[in-house]
């Protein structure tokens, strides 16, 4: 009988992006992986891959309840007809409502609690609905992965999850050799930092577009270059209720504050071209971006919260600011500008240095493939 398992999340782009390297390795050891995702571009590619794929209806801006009830009936007839037996949940609605449909089914489950979002950062109605759900679905899960032990902590406290089912991945860990240093030759004097993420509020690209203005207003002393610019690369208007309108980017691009850059399928030279990556959130699981931005030897300025100060050492691979404070976040990006280029430098190897000790995506799938092996033997 062949051993089939389900990988799930609220888009096929996430898992094309960040789960591409865990399904190949899944293949190549003999599993049968089943795709359940939202339909977009993204799916084409990983059914070209040579992977089953399963189309899923998935609101994931809004909390209707019949929308949702209609997402676990699909998840509950998908896998009453494929018969996984294992399936892997990564963001939220599958955690829930995919996960509701395993205990129905009698499927094992490995849940990722890959950060924990709007819900969570301010609390609501929604927040207390969001904790209940993941009780019910989560609680009876054969595993939890956290990002960080923060998240973890806060799901035990709350009793969301049993402390002997639950533990911590690095993030989705981040490919070591696609992601590496770009030896790409500067050809102007010119300092440039990169935010890389959805434009969300969320992500402190407010604060990011606030921390610019005072450097561009201020009589702040740049030693070494010419000017300083503050770029911007990521989708705008996503299925996100802290979503950032257009308008609000382009207002910004008239000023002269940011320069937006679009979105691309691959980061690596937009980041290669960059001097600091920087990364206000408000909250993460594990920042994939931090996580490449490192690979690549890029100092990186970031708040101190989880999911972003377990990536960066301060002093050491960047700096750590105030979370929602745009005047620490300018502080450390003038300290980052008029650093010697060979502090810069030193920061960023120290970066990649972090990286290939902790967060080598291998440690990931490693872990996965323990995981599902300890429980197909059960």
């Amino acid at each position: 009988m062949s051993k089939k398992i389900v990988i799930s999340s609220n888009t096929s782009w996430s898992i094309y992006n960040f789960r591409l390297n865990l399904i190949r390795t899944l293949k190549e050891k003999g599993y049968e992986v089943v795709i359940v995702a939202p339909y977009d571009k993204y799916s084409e590619l990983l059914k070209k891959e040579g992977f089953e794929y399963y189309n899923i209806y998935m609101n994931n801006k809004g909390t209707d309840p019949i929308e949702d009830f209609r997402t676990l009936w699909q998840y509950y007839k998908i896998y009453r007809k494929i018969k996984p037996q294992i399936a892997l949940h990564f963001t939220v609605k599958p955690n829930v409502y995919g996960n509701l449909a395993c205990r129905v089914l009698n499927i094992k489950t490995i849940n990722n609690i890959a950060g924990l979002g709007t819900v969570f950062i301010k609390e609501s109605v929604i927040t207390i609905i969001a904790k209940k759900l993941y009780k019910i679905a989560l609680y009876n899960s054969d595993k939890v992965f956290f990002q960080n032990k923060d998240d973890l902590n806060l799901f035990l406290e709350n009793n969301l999850v049993r402390k002997s089912n639950s533990n911590i991945l690095p993030g989705s860990g981040v490919d070591i050799e696609k992601f590496k240093p770009l030896d790409i030759p500067k050809k102007d004097n010119i300092f440039r930092f990169l935010l890389i993420a959805r434009m969300l509020w969320d992500k402190g690209i407010s604060e990011y577009v606030e921390a610019a203005k005072i450097i561009q207003n201020s009589k702040f002393k740049i030693q070494n270059y010419k000017d300083v610019e503050f770029l911007l690369l990521g989708p705008i208007g996503v299925d996100n209720p802290t979503a950032i309108p257009q308008e609000h980017i382009e207002k910004w691009e008239k000023e002269n504050t940011v320069r937006y850059l679009g979105t691309t399928d691959d980061v690596r030279s937009e980041m290669a071209k960059a001097d600091c990556a920087v990364l206000p959130s408000y909250r993460e699981g594990t920042s994939r971006v931090l996580l490449e931005s490192a690979a690549m030897e890029k100092p990186i300025i970031t708040t101190n919260v989880p999911g972003c100060n377990n990536i960066v050492d301060d002093g050491v691979n960047g700096f750590l600011c105030k979370v929602k404070d745009a005047d620490d976040l300018a502080d450390k990006m003038g300290k980052m500008i008029n650093l010697m280029e060979g502090e810069r430098t030193q920061m960023g190897k120290k970066g990649r240095e972090k990286i290939l000790k902790e967060f080598d995506e291998r440690f990931v799938i490693k872990k996965y493939l323990e995981v599902i092996e300890d429980m197909l033997n059960k």
